[in-house]
């Protein structure tokens, strides 16, 4: 029983803090701004990149194994 109430109370003072832990951040100046859109702008370029990758090596996988099969 005793466990118990010093489990209640731990999980009880770290809801408490957590409230003021979390603190609003500043806004971003202008020119992290800036980056952060490039650095968006880059990870999707790089996602496309992959994502065009992943289709040709499936088209290459599948056309092997359709001239696998169809012998």
């Amino acid at each position: 029983m005793k466990s118990m109430f010093r489990i209640a109370l731990l999980a009880l003072s770290l809801g408490l803090g957590a409230g003021s832990v979390s603190a609003k951040l500043p806004p971003l100046s202008e020119e992290a701004q800036a980056k952060a859109a490039e650095a968006k702008i880059k990870a999707a370029d790089g996602a496309k990149l992959a994502a065009d990758q992943l289709a040709a090596a499936q088209d290459r996988v599948a056309a092997a194994w359709k001239a696998q099969t169809a012998r």
